[in-house]
């Protein structure tokens, strides 16, 4: 015995297919082709301005400090406090909750 489905049209021969377009995204398309080519000039503010420096700095981990710690963790010499990490973030939410 052959068990054959009702005939299925696939999505592509669908009148319909292809016919969607989303308007959002041309939208954006253009907007950004008009800004990219046009002459504006951007005037950072100092906060900007620190902001951008400090993505770009060099010194953001003490890697001498950090081996330090890795070493003292496969040693066995640090000791990790849970309770004291806990405080740490109670802490630090009741701050953001005020």
């Amino acid at each position: 015995m052959k068990i054959t489905s009702p005939s299925i049209k696939s999505p592509a021969a669908s009148p319909l297919a292809g016919a969607r377009t989303d308007s959002g995204a041309s939208a954006y398309a253009s907007s950004a082709s008009t800004t990219a080519g046009g002459k504006g000039a951007v005037d950072l503010s100092a906060a900007a301005r620190n902001l951008s420096s400090l993505e770009s700095s060099q010194n953001d981990v003490n890697v001498a400090r950090v081996q330090e710690i890795r070493d003292a963790l496969a040693s066995g010499q640090l000791k990790i406090d849970p309770s004291r990490i806990a405080d740490g973030l109670l802490a630090s939410v009741r701050d953001l909750l005020k």
